[in-house]
């Protein structure tokens, strides 16, 4: 069973399944250090990383698994990043939500506005009863997102991650459909 990328607007953004002219924009996202720096994986070094994450996209369409869209802000078309649904599951109703974003976007709460606009989606036609979500302890930013959005944080993954050495810890958010609020962190 597929699971359709879909295009959607907000007042400031477009987002949109990713094309192949998206290699050179998600590769200078994916490799900079101080965007992944609370990422699960380090900095990618080699162009054809963005060429195989757009494939993975188009796989998890094709598999009915998830969804992955490319952010771009509509007063420049720019790309600015992405957000996607993965892991998602019709019989347990649930998925995982992610998001990346270029370090000249933080702080403008393009973020939180990308993931209200998935979740909407989400909820409404996957019919979800829950999404979770994961970030390192140490953003700050990323949680306040989340909470922004309605997530309740509901634990910690200790050690669950080792990039470059770095051992770090994660806290895991869940939003449930019943504490789902379409206005919320708009």
């Amino acid at each position: 069973m597929t699971l359709p990328t879909p295009e959607l607007h907000t007042a400031r953004l477009r987002l949109r399944p990713f094309t192949d002219a998206d290699t050179a924009s998600l590769y200078a996202l994916h490799s900079s250090a101080d965007v992944l720096r609370y990422w699960d994986s380090p900095p990618w070094t080699e162009p054809a990383r963005a060429q195989r994450f757009i494939a993975t996209c188009r796989t998890i369409e094709a598999e009915g698994t998830g969804a992955r869209v490319a952010v771009d802000r509509v007063s420049d078309g720019a790309f600015i990043g992405w957000c996607g649904l993965t892991s998602w599951n019709p019989d347990f109703r649930s998925a995982s939500l992610g998001y990346v974003f270029e370090a000249a976007a933080w702080g403008h709460g393009y973020a939180t506005e990308t993931a209200h606009a998935v979740l909407r989606w989400a909820f409404d036609t996957l019919d979800l009863n829950r999404v979770q979500a994961e970030t390192d302890t140490r953003n700050v930013a990323s949680a306040r997102v989340l909470e922004k959005l309605g997530f309740v944080r509901e634990g910690t993954l200790r050690e669950d991650c080792v990039v470059n050495g770095d051992v770090s810890d994660s806290w895991v958010f869940g939003l449930l459909r019943r504490e789902w609020h379409p206005t919320a962190g708009r």
